[in-house]
């Protein structure tokens, strides 16, 4: 089957019972905003797990990164020290928080 989601189309296939969804495969949704970050990871989460760093399953065993995008410029920043507190950070927590995510990244 297709389906689109947000614009982005998906092929899936049913594999049978004999395989099931593990982290080896992930959806990432880029966000731009803590709104949009809040959002999808209450929606996506209800029936399914929280997990660290940004990581969910929903109710049907999928996996989904749930991820800002102002953290990919954060650790791509020249600075190995910014990139190394925002990593830590992010280590900390479940669900991403852009304000604390900053703060890691201004040393503050």
């Amino acid at each position: 089957m297709t389906f689109e989601l947000d614009g982005q189309s998906f092929t899936a296939l049913n594999g049978g019972p004999e395989f099931k969804f593990s982290e080896a495969i992930s959806l990432l949704v880029n966000c731009e905003g803590q709104e949009e970050v809040d959002h999808l990871w209450e929606k996506l989460s209800e029936g399914g797990s929280k997990g660290p760093c940004g990581w969910l399953k929903d109710r049907y065993g999928l996996s989904w990164q749930i991820c800002p995008t102002v953290l990919e410029e954060m650790l791509k920043d020249p600075d190995p020290l910014k990139a190394q507190r925002v990593t830590e950070a992010m280590m900390g927590m479940g669900k991403l928080d852009i304000a604390a995510l900053k703060r890691a990244f201004e040393g503050e």
